[in-house]
């Protein structure tokens, strides 16, 4: 008989789930530099459409994370992230060798759609080990270690550059994702045993829709996290354009763009401390202020001006939401799945799909305003903090009201 694999350690699970959750960070954060190579290369006339090799991605993610939610349900945690590694791995390949556009964009939804598997499966897998405010805080840990990878990713990619076109930077996320399927089957357990297990059907998502939308926590809090990311993807779809091009930075643009990456890590890893002290709703309430208001006062800042800010200030304005921004990813996932406990993988892949659709929908209209100036970005942040911001204190005062399930610290 077939001895059970040990309960990884919670250093080496924090790390292999960062790893897994970034592949979707490094085929998109990656290829941020490459970005105008690819739009020559492939003959793309409007730079804005370039834009498209980013948003593909998360829109390849929407569809996916409907499916892996319910097969990991049904056929294990381990199964289900296989499968999606493997169509991830055929998108690479597909982009790889594209000759058009299009077969790239065709290669980029698979690897959204793959790499969903990722997104979804491994919170399923933390919530199967943890629970409540401890849920919490290994979310944050995790993302913590996760967002280091979008801070160096453009780096990377930028230094594959220098000794070789697009296409290698695809071949080192093509070798990475092998290196993270090996180390999931040598060491990571399945979390899942056979009895619990539920038999897969498409009714299985269709009821999974139905409970997870009729839940108004479930449903507001993933709509929220939604639209805080559609404004973060704007500024993805957006970044190479404004650091590169608006404000000349070329070859040194990953530094800037990584910098900003470290400000999401470090109040993902503060926020892992704040949630053992502080209720997550509480949390996610101030970091939604901030951002709202330093947002309008940036705004009014711009538009005294009759050029672009100054880098530093724009620099030290990001630096803020961003922090923000990184309070919120962990706690509004977190408050979005808890209710959700008795249908956990169905769940997970409702809440992040009508995230992502809300996410792809506000980020790409965000991106394709892109005009030369930072000003569509701006009110992006402020539009989408302002609308985040009265949905939660709507959800707030309906919870309240009647006396609706509210997680605790």
């Amino acid at each position: 008989m077939k001895q059970a694999k040990k309960e990884i350690g919670h250093r080496e699970f924090v790390f292999l789930m960062a790893l897994l959750m970034s592949m979707t960070a490094l085929s998109i954060d990656a290829m941020l530099p490459a970005l105008g190579q690819i739009g020559q290369s492939l003959n793309v006339q409007n730079p804005n459409d370039t834009q498209m090799v980013i948003s593909a991605v998360f829109l390849g993610m929407a569809g996916g994370l409907l499916l892996y939610g319910p097969l990991s349900d049904s056929y294990g945690r381990k199964n289900s992230l296989y499968l999606g590694i493997g169509i991830f791995l055929v998108g690479i390949i597909i982009s790889i060798y594209s000759t058009n556009f299009s077969f790239m964009l065709m290669g980029r939804l698979l690897q959204g759609f793959g790499s969903a598997s990722a997104r979804v499966v491994t919170v399923a897998l933390i919530r199967d080990r943890f629970e409540g405010s401890e849920m919490g805080r290994m979310m944050s840990l995790i993302l913590a270690v996760f967002i280091m990878v979008p801070a160096m990713a453009p780096s990377i990619g930028q230094g594959i550059l220098y000794v070789a076109d697009w296409r290698a930077i695809f071949w080192f996320i093509f070798a990475l994702g092998i290196f993270g399927g090996l180390w999931l089957n040598i060491r990571q357990p399945e979390t899942l045993t056979a009895e619990n297990r539920r038999s897969f059907t498409f009714s299985i998502i269709y009821s999974g829709i139905k409970e997870t939308l009729k839940n108004p926590i479930s449903r507001t809090y993933a709509i929220i996290s939604g639209i805080i990311f559609g404004a973060f993807i704007g500024y993805l779809s957006s970044a190479q354009q404004i650091f590169q091009l608006q404000y000349e930075l070329k070859d040194s643009f990953p530094l800037y763009f990584g910098g900003l990456a470290l400000a999401i890590g470090v109040s993902s890893f503060v926020n892992s401390k704040l949630v053992m002290r502080f209720k997550m709703e509480a949390l996610c309430q101030t970091a939604m202020i901030i951002i709202t208001i330093v947002s309008s006062f940036f705004m009014i800042y711009m538009f005294t001006l009759e050029g672009d800010p100054g880098l530093t200030i724009l620099m030290i304005y990001l630096l803020v939401i961003f922090f923000n921004v990184g309070i919120l990813f962990g706690n509004l996932n977190t408050l979005a799945v808890q209710p959700l406990a008795h249908i956990a993988g169905v769940g997970t892949s409702i809440v992040g799909s009508v995230q992502t659709i809300f996410s792809v929908g506000l980020g790409g209209l965000i991106g394709q305003l892109y005009n030369g100036t930072v000003i569509p970005l701006i009110s992006g942040f402020f539009a989408c903090g302002l609308l985040g911001l009265l949905l939660f204190l709507k959800l707030q005062h309906h919870i309240k009201k009647h006396n609706l399930y509210s997680p605790a610290k």
